[in-house]
């Protein structure tokens, strides 16, 4: 009875994941984005004419800010239908968001300043966070993009049973990530409604990741006891944790935590190989 029930999930979690790759999903998923982001501009539009409740209260980007939290919702979608097939591969997919992250509050910060600008060093000042957070989300771009093109993806499973039952207890979690990210989207719409103010709950997302990365390296001693792997598997959980830390920290502070986990992983992942490399050699 459990094995059907889990069975069922795991057959419903490769049909979201066969259509979620298709052109046909891709291009669904870039005319909500473009439709949210008109909609942010008729709304804008409707703020500056006064048109709106004296309690609305919206900025000049709102459009863009929109846009940047529909894309950030499809990119977490992303990343939960990319446990099953690479954890390493899911860990850079939360820089990806981070950079976006970034860079939507570069684009939410600089909607403050579209007036009339005294170019006097207190407001230079200002500018900081924002330059911060722009060359911040640069920074986490080019490691990312080291970071996937240093991954080697090696099998910690010693035969194909194996491979399969790792792979469907990731399959479940990911189901499981699904159902909780949409709750929490359900419930962010509900409290905005109710407080007028949109609180996105990417924070407690990040750590119910954290709990699923150390999960998922505990359920993998299963498979490998060889340190390389433990170490590499903690780091990526250490480095989840720093990216917690990253949205919930101030100014600078973000940027730093963030460029900090990520060249932390991509040192791992450099040492990493070059001990896989001489491993090889060496047998």
């Amino acid at each position: 009875m459990i094995r059907t029930f889990f069975g069922w999930q795991i057959r419903a979690f490769d049909l979201l994941d066969e259509h979620w790759e298709s052109d046909r999903v891709t291009k669904i998923i870039s005319n909500i984005v473009v439709a949210f982001f008109l909609m942010g501009l008729i709304v804008g539009l409707l703020s500056y004419l006064n048109l709106l409740p004296t309690f609305i209260q919206i900025s000049p980007f709102f459009a863009i800010e929109l846009a940047f939290n529909v894309l950030l919702i499809f990119e977490v979608l992303g990343l939960i239908f990319l446990f099953p097939k690479s954890v390493a591969d899911a860990v850079g997919k939360q820089f990806e968001i981070i950079s976006l992250l970034l860079l939507r509050d570069a684009f939410k910060e600089f909607g403050h300043y579209l007036g009339e600008m005294n170019w006097e060093l207190g407001f230079a000042m200002e500018l900081l966070p924002i330059i911060s957070d722009a060359f911040g989300a640069i920074l986490i771009f080019l490691i990312t993009g080291l970071f996937y093109r240093a991954q080697r993806h090696v099998r910690i499973t010693q035969n194909y049973e194996e491979q399969v039952s790792f792979v469907s207890i990731k399959k479940l979690i990911s189901i499981y990530l699904t159902i909780t990210f949409i709750f929490l989207g359900v419930y962010d719409v509900i409290s905005a409604y109710q407080t007028h103010q949109f609180i996105y709950s990417i924070k407690l997302f990040y750590t119910l990741l954290i709990f699923t990365d150390v999960f998922i390296l505990l359920f993998s001693l299963r498979y490998s006891t060889k340190y390389f792997n433990l170490f590499r598997y903690s780091s990526f959980a250490l480095a989840t944790i720093f990216l917690r830390l990253t949205l919930s920290a101030p100014p600078f502070y973000n940027v730093l935590l963030a460029v900090i986990a990520g060249l932390m992983v991509l040192g791992v992942t450099y040492i990493y190989n070059k001990l896989l490399s001489q491993q090889k050699i060496s047998d």
